[in-house]
């Protein structure tokens, strides 16, 4: 008579390959820990930041956007005679960098607001790096992103119609 037949197992493939995990080493003698970056180095980055953001902003305070032939044409502009929202942008940061702010506001009030948000975001970088933070990251949520571009395309066309005049440049 025959054996009795046992219930087969199910094929099962084979456990995936793994990777050989390195033994565990020990502290070497004399070794230290990673050495935090020296001030000098955490300050290089803002630093260098402000140095390129004061000259930019130094030369446009000296060259006046308004007389022609210094800077180009808003392309947009010159192509179908729409303003853009960064229209006025150089003559708001010519009348920012000599200090009058109602200018300044008059030209592009955007950009004004774009250069106080950069001015906070740079003071805080400087201050972290100061004190050996981290980088401050501009983490908005979606519904903030889409809030602000929501605004720039308001501000866009409310300035193109006579409605929103005082807000061209």
């Amino acid at each position: 008579m025959d054996a009795p037949r046992t219930p087969a197992t199910p094929w099962r493939p084979p456990p995936p390959a793994q990777a050989p995990v390195p033994p565990a080493q020990a502290p070497v003698p004399g070794a230290q820990a990673p050495v935090p970056a020296s001030r000098a180095r955490r300050l290089a980055g803002p630093l260098l930041t402000l140095a390129g953001t004061v000259a930019a902003f130094a030369y446009v305070g000296a060259v006046d956007p308004n007389e022609p032939g210094h800077y180009p044409v808003c392309p947009l502009f010159r192509l179908t005679g729409v303003l853009c929202p960064g229209c006025g942008g150089l003559r708001s940061a010519h009348a920012f960098a000599r200090g009058d702010l109602a200018a300044a506001l008059g030209s592009n009030a955007v950009a004004v607001a774009g250069y106080l948000v950069f001015a906070g975001f740079l003071a805080l970088w400087l201050f972290r790096a100061v004190r050996g933070g981290a980088v401050p990251r501009l983490a908005l949520r979606p519904a903030a992103w889409w809030g602000i571009g929501l605004l720039v395309l308001v501000f866009s066309i409310v300035r193109n119609f006579p409605l929103g005049s005082a807000l061209a440049p």
